[in-house]
């Protein structure tokens, strides 16, 4: 089969088929590049059998890959995460297990390592064992949103820093899931609170769980815009819903849409993702300012 692409909603994502991610030629790599910046989100079907090395190969056509924050808090960082209700010995980790409770975090909607000094470019995730229903990824158009908005809104929102921080946002769900290592390691962050692509200029609301407040504003007041703006970015006409497929590795700009993961059945179906991380090319912010006091 040919290369094909095919738009999945008006706003965001598209369908890719007929390659195979660990052969793909210039021009086919060259069209899955522009169609990632155009689209942001691409849903590419048919990588039966993919593996972490292959996975990771790819990845890496698009740039650096990351250390990721480990599913075990405290535990040590890997390229390649992994997403899983499953132990070590194969059986189903019971739902209240400390790292589910850490990892039910993903349902919350969030753009990857935004708390971090670099934030994310790419995110790349392929369903290795799929549940029968539940499980589906949602993701929402950053770019839309900023075009719903009037020229007044724009004007006052794109000269704003918001501060992004782990520890708020997992703490808004069990504030003992971080260690005192994680803590230390994991200092609050500034980043723009709009976003500008670079190959083509479309300009994003940058928000989410891990945007905890605006600087320079009252952190009530700070937090209330960012909620109305992650609220304003996942209208559903500015959404779509990913329901895996055997065979499935999805990838999202991170600069431009936020995404959650939706519950299913975890004491009785399995679900295993594994996820590549590609980091951004520099700070969002570059005025080189520390955190406001």
């Amino acid at each position: 089969m040919a290369l094909s692409i095919i738009p999945l909603t008006p706003v965001l994502g598209a369908e890719i088929s007929g390659v195979d991610i660990g052969a793909l030629s210039d021009a086919e790599f060259a069209a899955i590049e522009t169609a990632f910046e155009d689209c942001s989100v691409l849903v590419i079907r048919g990588q039966h059998g993919i593996d972490d090395a292959k996975q990771a190969a790819f990845s890496r056509r698009f740039g650096d890959l990351e250390t990721t924050i480990s599913a075990n808090p405290g535990g040590e960082g890997t390229t390649i995460a992994v997403f899983s209700n499953l132990d070590s010995d194969g059986a189903l980790i019971p739902p209240k297990d400390k790292r589910m409770v850490f990892n039910s975090g993903n349902q919350m909607w969030h753009t990857d390592s935004s708390y971090k000094p670099v934030p994310a470019k790419a995110s790349m995730l392929s369903g290795r064992v799929v549940p029968p229903e539940g499980g589906e990824t949602e993701f929402a158009s950053g770019r839309a949103a900023w075009d719903a908005l009037t020229a007044a809104d724009r004007s006052e929102y794109e000269p704003l820093i918001a501060v992004h921080d782990f520890l708020y946002s997992r703490g808004l769900i069990d504030k003992t899931l971080l260690t005192e290592k994680d803590r230390r390691e994991l200092p609050a962050v500034r980043q723009k609170l709009v976003r500008t692509n670079p190959v083509n200029g479309r300009k994003a609301i940058y928000a989410g769980a891990h945007a905890s407040h605006i600087e320079g504003r009252p952190v009530a007041e700070g937090r209330a815009l960012l909620r109305r703006l992650t609220d304003l970015v996942t209208q559903p006409e500015h959404c779509y819903t990913h329901k895996w497929e055997d065979g499935d590795l999805v990838m999202w700009d991170n600069r431009a849409v936020l995404h959650r993961g939706r519950p299913w059945d975890d004491g009785r179906y399995p679900r295993v993702m594994h996820r590549t991380t590609v980091a951004g090319a520099g700070p969002s912010v570059e005025d080189g300012r520390p955190l406001a006091a």
